[in-house]
């Protein structure tokens, strides 16, 4: 049976982990100051970065939603996994040996968590479909693939496989890797009959479907047999890994292309996210059996930096009435982001894939650079309902296309897009359109119904599952309330949290006689009271090692108070070289310092003013020299800085 991950085994894993690379497998960090990283928040939705991530010491923090965490945490959170298994998985990443209490090896397979060992099913799984790919039955497969412009190493570098005609193949071959049926019943791959289960995919050229990290979650097949009874596609139901709303094809081989170019662009199938790969747009995805929708608009955001500092968002349909019914439902959902979005449709009604077979790779990227606004697209695309060559076409398709442009949120986008339409329908008066949007405007703005609906609400944050072996959160206690929020207006309260920030995010300051002055300050702010106290009490033992530095001021905090470490620990300092980072932390100290002096110092002269002189002339004398030295010492910090 195995036994707790020894607790300095998870220290290591915490400290050699680095923070940002795993951050960045799910949001484009931006440098935000020396040794700190900024990106939209992957737990709440918000338009402009406030997700603060400083490697250094290993910890994340959000300004805006208060989340916060090590390496570890947010591998639980993004992952739905236990703290186990993101410990694992963290280590299995760095290649560092876990060790267990009591003489453990680790979860076996009973014990290992259920997510994992989807994961692994369907890891298996993909071995497997690639490996029958090259096998004299997948001949089928092959030529359809060679008949869509790609050669086998491309079917290898998006993990192309093949489902064999067999009802019970992969069900086999997991079988014989250890899994259970109840286990399989559980990945989506396979269906259910009078006689037990029996293999989904049968037949089928197979994609694998992965997630952002790069996990096989799922999997789409497209029927290649006449007699195949199916559908043209079978994705994988919805399970536990696999949820359709959330998932974008070729997302993990994306993900860079999207972060450094600042472009999405959406496509419709697998093998257009191929010939658009192939072809040098690296930027391309496709959803999994439905619309582009909210959830999927999350994702691309925190890729895109989506904070209203450019960026764009290009969605690719075929020419016929199904993709201007898709570009329109795209319309609806536009207005959540605040990159610039567009759409781009060949005239011939080609997608990516029969374009670049048709005239090579250029031609995709003509498509891509051929994209028009999209705004302009849904316009246009109500006003080719009307003759609007007749009065009492150009009145139906005003009618009809005021309630479009009236969805637009931004009103200067608005009213330039009622000029444009006045143009469009050939009308001599502005004012008329614009009238007619304003009253569309005002009706959505009331409730009353409207041709374009509005898009739908955002989901609330997300709630991250319970740590295996870690307590659960409690509620707010009286503690929480005697730690209330400092007044940042409060000069006293701003001078301890800087103090404070400079001390946990660079130790190597309190150095020498620093440490000393530091232990016995006085702070008088109650939360930065507690936070001085846990640094003295986690000792300068650590101080070598950021990561441990934080996580032992973190320990000795009162519960409520760990959110306010971690977010002294990676609040960007003002400074941009190093040389000017450590002139800031001096200076901060040596003020800090001379607050101090200065408080004592006016203790000490109320003393020396209620005390008579002539009666005790020795204590007179006393703290007349002592006041001498605290002075002398004033002047030297100031000296110093």
């Amino acid at each position: 049976m195995a036994g707790l991950i020894k607790r300095e085994d998870i220290d290591e894993v915490r400290q050699r982990t680095d923070i940002k690379e795993v951050v960045d497998g799910y949001v484009t960090l931006k440098g935000a100051g020396l040794g700190t990283f900024k990106g939209l928040c992957p737990f709440h939705d918000e338009r402009s970065p406030s997700f603060t991530v400083r490697p250094q010491v290993g910890r994340y923090h959000c300004f805006g939603c208060g989340e916060d965490g090590d390496a570890i945490s947010f591998v639980q959170k993004m992952d739905h996994s236990s703290f186990h298994e993101a410990v694992e998985k963290l280590a299995a990443r760095i290649g560092y040996e876990l060790r267990y209490e009591d003489g453990g090896t680790g979860p076996n397979r009973e014990e290992v968590g259920k997510r994992q060992r989807l994961l692994d099913a369907h890891k298996i799984a993909d071995e497997f479909f690639r490996a029958q790919l090259l096998t004299a039955g997948a001949a089928e497969g092959r030529n359809f693939l060679h008949g869509r412009g790609f050669d086998r190493t491309a079917a290898e570098q998006f993990g192309v496989g093949y489902a064999p005609q067999g009802w019970d193949s992969l069900l086999k071959h997991l079988r014989g890797r250890g899994f259970t049926d109840a286990e399989l019943k559980l990945t989506g791959m396979f269906s259910e009959g009078n006689r037990g289960i029996y293999d989904r995919f049968r037949g089928r050229l197979i994609w694998p479907i992965r997630d952002i990290a790069g996990d096989t979650i799922g999997f789409g097949a497209r029927k290649l047999y006449e007699d195949d009874q199916g559908p043209k596609y079978l994705n994988t139901p919805e399970t536990v890994l696999y949820k359709k709303s959330q998932v974008l094809y070729g997302i993990d081989l994306a993900k860079r292309n999207i972060a450094k170019d600042r472009q999405l662009v959406v496509v419709e199938g697998y093998t257009d996210v191929m010939a658009c790969h192939l072809a040098g747009v690296g930027t391309a995805v496709a959803t999994c059996g439905t619309a582009f929708g909210t959830d999927h608009i999350k994702i691309a955001r925190r890729l895109l930096s989506d904070d209203g500092s450019g960026g764009e968002v290009i969605f690719t349909f075929d020419g016929d009435a199904a993709g201007q019914k898709a570009a329109l439902r795209a319309f609806e959902e536009d207005q959540r982001f605040v990159a610039q979005t567009y759409v781009a449709v060949e005239p011939s009604g080609a997608d990516p894939c029969d374009l670049r077979q048709l005239k090579g790779d250029a031609a995709v990227h003509s498509l891509v650079k051929s994209r028009r606004p999209l705004f302009e697209f849904a316009i246009r695309t109500t006003l080719k309902q009307f003759d609007l060559d007749t009065v009492e076409g150009r009145v139906q398709g005003l009618r009809a296309s005021a309630p479009v442009v009236a969805a637009i949120r931004d009103i200067s986008t608005r009213t330039g897009y009622s000029q444009a339409l006045t143009g469009w329908l050939g009308l001599a008066d502005p004012n008329e359109v614009l009238r007619m949007v304003n009253a569309a405007a005002k009706r959505a703005a009331s409730g009353a119904p409207a041709t374009v609906a509005a898009g739908a609400a955002g989901t609330g944050s997300r709630t991250a599952p319970a740590q295996a072996g870690q307590p659960a959160a409690a509620p707010p206690s009286d503690a929480s309330i005697a730690f209330m929020r400092p007044d940042p207006r409060d000069p006293v309260a701003a001078m301890e949290r800087q103090a404070l920030e400079v001390v946990i995010q660079n130790p190597a300051v309190l150095g020498g006689e620093a440490w000393e002055r530091f232990e016995a300050c006085h702070f008088v702010t109650p939360a930065y009271s507690a936070v001085h106290t846990a640094v003295r009490a986690a000792g300068l033992a650590h101080v070598g090692d950021p990561v441990a530095w934080v996580e032992g001021i973190r320990r000795e905090v009162p519960e409520p108070l760990r959110g306010l470490v971690s977010e002294l620990a990676v609040v960007p300092l003002p400074a941009s070289t190093p040389e000017a980072l450590q002139r800031y932390c001096r200076d901060i100290l040596a003020r800090l310092f001379e607050l101090q002096i200065t408080r004592v110092k006016a203790d000490k002269m109320g003393q020396l003013q209620r005390l008579d002189a002539s009666a005790q002339p020795e204590e007179f004398q006393r703290l007349n020299r002592e006041l001498m030295e605290l002075e002398m010492q004033r002047r030297a910090l100031r000296m110093d800085s």
